[in-house]
């Protein structure tokens, strides 16, 4: 069977049976709380300034645009992960919908992915830290600058490199110990954005809605960027994936059947009205043009309607909780590391799971050494956004996989469908592919040369080794 047309089998998609098996010990509120720990991150925290001095109060229907998209590729993910409940997300899905050499090239855009989100918000994190502990009287300082190396500026940043290793060695210890820690952090993250709504409100003026959208509806180009609403859109994008992580739980969830559903569509519920009323909130309390170019948009108009203690308060607890979009995220890499491990893609011998933890530490603990070289190491600038071109990718691939599952096996139990289902995957497609060419040239530039260095790995090692490959040569 050539490499092309290598499909896993969707049964050989079940969680296996032996030493590479994960425990099921996680219900739907820590499958949500998981997928609303790695959506609401610093992106609510910043991005809503750079999204309203883009579309003005139009921001609204942005966050709006932004969260259909990513409910479309939300619900695909939902019907192939109760069809398959093992981890691996897209790159499970992929490989039995699309064939292995699709699943690897979606396992690698998802590799990217993943790492860098760790990486970028561990990064993002030490700033917060280090400014909160500097205020506190301990001088720890974010970067060591130590040379260069091929025209980047080398430098050593200690907070990041531990909140990644604090997270990693959480996620060593068990699956329900890191989910329960992660559900009290995202309360809190919760209950910091409903201070602000509380905040915010008695102050609000339907009159800073006029004009809702003065730079336009669609995507206008000034300058070396784009405005308008749909620009906008593609930009809050980012502040809503993160639901897939929810995906790479399956192997360990109680019922996945019926969990997954409910925690992938359920948290994308819950942000995307989180987001509007928060967008809405910020607006109708300030100017959008006060706050637009504002690292700390939330706190800044917290401060500014004189609560000065509340903006702490804020503060403080996004230092607190945003180490629950690592902890997703970290979680996520680690098991496309393992399933791809698994399936004779990558090394074997890592997806050796933990006896007595039930856990692969190895793999969890080899994740956060890469990317803790990519956060303690370099500086991220724009290569935070190949994140963006991973996950658009995937969420791709996604959608293709229900079109091509519904059509070549339109009989086989679906334990959730999704509604519409040859509406919602094209449009999940067409959003996607959208968002993805308002990426700059740059960054596409980059993630087609990581796809480069990844193919050649394929070939050289997976096309041979891999379980699939085996098995046909027998």
């Amino acid at each position: 069977m050539a490499f092309w047309n290598r499909l896993k089998p969707i049964e050989a998609a079940h969680a296996p049976e032996g030493p590479h098996t994960l425990k099921r010990t996680l219900s739907w509120p820590h499958l949500i709380a998981l997928g609303v720990g790695a959506i609401v991150g610093a992106g609510i925290y910043a991005l809503i300034g750079q999204g309203a001095g883009m579309a003005g109060p139009g921001v609204i229907l942005s966050f709006a645009i932004a969260g259909v998209v990513c409910a479309c590729a939300a619900l695909c993910y939902a019907e192939l992960a109760a069809m398959m409940p093992a981890s691996g997300s897209a790159y499970t899905y992929s490989y039995a919908a699309l064939g292995e050499l699709i699943a690897w090239i979606v396992g690698w855009a998802l590799i990217l992915e993943y790492t860098v989100v760790v990486s970028a918000v561990a990064v993002g994190w030490s700033g917060y830290a280090a400014g909160f502990l500097n205020g506190a009287g301990v001088a720890i300082p974010q970067t060591l600058p130590f040379g260069e190396l091929g025209g980047f500026q080398l430098h050593f940043n200690p907070l990041a490199v531990f909140i990644i290793f604090a997270v990693a060695g959480l996620l060593v210890l068990g699956t329900r110990e890191s989910a329960n820690v992660n559900a009290v952090l995202v309360a809190l993250k919760i209950a910091a954005l409903i201070l602000f709504l509380v905040l915010t409100l008695p102050h609000f003026d339907a009159a800073r809605f006029e004009p809702f959208a003065p730079f336009g509806y669609g995507a206008t180009r000034v300058g070396d960027g784009n405005v308008g609403i749909m620009a906008a859109a593609a930009i809050m994008f980012f502040a809503f994936y993160g639901f897939d992580a929810v995906s790479t739980a399956a192997e360990e969830a109680k019922n996945p059947s019926r969990d997954l559903a409910i925690g992938i569509v359920g948290s994308m519920i819950v942000c995307t009205i989180l987001y509007m009323l928060v967008g809405a909130a910020a607006v109708g309390a300030m100017n959008f043009q006060d706050f637009a170019a504002s690292g700390e948009p939330i706190a800044l108009i917290v401060r500014s309607l004189g609560y000065p203690q509340a903006a702490a308060i804020i503060g403080a607890a996004a230092i607190i909780a945003i180490p629950t979009v690592i902890l997703a995220f970290l979680y996520g890499q680690s098991r496309i590391f393992f399933v791809m491990a698994r399936d004779g893609l990558l090394p074997r011998s890592w997806a050796h799971v933990h006896s007595k933890l039930g856990t692969p530490v190895f793999i969890t603990l080899f994740t956060a050494v890469v990317c803790s070289a990519l956060a303690g190491l370099l500086t991220l600038g724009e290569i935070a956004a190949l994140a963006n071109a991973g996950t658009l990718a995937a969420f791709v691939a996604v959608a293709v996989s229900v079109l091509v599952l519904r059509a070549r096996d339109p009989g086989r139990a679906r334990p959730f469908r999704t509604p519409l289902a040859w509406i919602v995957a094209p449009l999940a497609i067409l959003g996607c592919l959208y968002l993805f060419s308002s990426l700059s040239l740059t960054t596409m530039r980059l993630f087609f040369i990581w796809m480069a260095i990844g193919l050649p790995l394929y070939f050289l090692w997976g096309a041979w080794r891999s379980t699939l490959a085996k098995t046909a040569a027998h």
